[in-house]
């Protein structure tokens, strides 16, 4: 059973910076412990490094009192965004109105059926999709958050767990 600080010790020392703040980010900031978690389980999620997932869901079931929805909201967020982000990324970058005025058609339920909060699982699938590097749901997802009343400190704090948890995986995998 992986721990976040074996995960850590994992990372060389040209990782330094990432093992450093890789701590750094999980701990304090804006986002409730539920937010702080839930974007970390969805990032390791994400970025598909079994031992990283398997440590940030194991300190998620520590560190909250009720972390079951909030490491399955987290699968689902990053599941979700796994579908959406190639879908719409797509979208926006081939740049035709054709595909844009096309239904996408795909089931997406589970944004309308979250197990903590509307503006919680938001804030997650915008840290997973800009580990995907989706634009355009980067942007939808930012503007729900905003008007649902989180600050952009607390997207700042998500996007910066995302991006740190993006970089231990390149460096547990180097």
């Amino acid at each position: 059973m992986a721990s976040l600080e074996v995960v850590r010790s994992e990372l060389a020392d040209a990782h330094k910076d990432t093992r450093l703040n890789l701590q750094a980010v999980l701990e304090g900031g804006s986002l409730t412990p539920e937010q702080r978690w839930c974007v970390a389980v969805a990032s390791a999620y994400a970025v598909r490094n079994e031992r990283l997932k398997e440590a940030m869901v194991n300190e998620a079931r520590k560190a909250l009192a009720n972390p079951e929805p909030v490491i399955e909201d987290a699968r689902a967020a990053a599941s979700l965004m796994a579908m959406n982000n190639v879908y719409y990324r797509f979208r926006h970058m081939i740049g035709k109105e054709s595909y844009s005025t096309k239904r996408a058609g795909l089931r997406m339920n589970r944004l309308a059926q979250v197990l903590t909060t509307k503006v919680d699982f938001e804030l997650v699938c915008l840290a997973v999709s800009a580990i995907n590097g989706c634009e355009m749901c980067m942007q939808s997802h930012e503007k729900v958050v905003l008007e649902g009343g989180l600050s952009e400190d607390q997207v700042h704090d998500a996007v910066r767990i995302a991006a740190v948890i993006h970089a231990a995986a390149v460096g547990l995998e180097s």
